[in-house]
């Protein structure tokens, strides 16, 4: 006969093995799940493409000569109260522009230093006899960014009743191009939810 120290063991290992928590799979291309007062995927996805999208009809990265555009990415700030990583809205606009074959997105300088430290960190290797030096990349081969990409999202909270509130968010990017310092493109995308208390 189990005694009771037994028995509350095998109590609590049942609840941790069987869990208490209901788990779904969320389909994100058909999630008609309910509005959150913050930012999520279906907001950054449907905000960059519209950015895309905008990118895309201007003209603006379509090249004289035909070829690429490399674009690096800048500041792209979140200046909310919601604590989310930006990255999560540029991958998708990096993501459709390399898919669009207008531009290259380079990883070997960015605002806060190389965004990938391997392209300029193997170029250490010219000095070690231990690395076949015909393997390593030379002098000058490194591509400098034509244009860059920064911005910045914000928020504003308005109060339309004593239980509801509005929650706008504003997404701003522009495309600077490095030479001239000028702006050739920009847009700004709005976000708007209502909560009610």
């Amino acid at each position: 006969m189990m005694n009771l120290k037994t028995l509350a063991l095998a109590a609590v290992l049942s609840l941790v093995f069987c869990g208490c928590e209901s788990v779904e799979m969320v389909d994100t291309e058909h999630d008609r799940g309910p509005a959150v007062a913050g930012i999520d995927y279906r907001d950054f996805d449907a905000t960059a493409q519209n950015m895309i999208a905008s990118m895309l009809e201007t003209g603006c990265l379509n090249k004289p000569d035909g070829g690429r555009y490399v674009i690096a990415i800048s500041r792209i700030k979140n200046d909310t109260t919601r604590d989310f990583d930006t990255d999560q809205l540029m991958k998708t606009i990096r993501v459709e522009l390399l898919r669009s074959g207008k531009a290259a997105i380079t990883t070997a300088v960015g605002i806060n230093g190389p965004e990938d430290a391997m392209s300029k960190m193997s170029r250490e290797l010219r000095a070690d006899a231990e690395f076949n030096q015909n393997t390593i990349a030379g002098q000058g081969q490194m591509i400098a960014p034509d244009l860059s990409i920064s911005g910045k999202i914000l928020e504003q909270k308005l109060r339309i009743t004593s239980s509801k509130t509005q929650i706008e968010y504003y997404f701003q990017l522009s495309l600077t191009d490095l030479k001239t310092g000028v702006a050739i493109w920009e847009d700004q995308q709005k976000i708007i939810k209502r909560q009610r208390r």
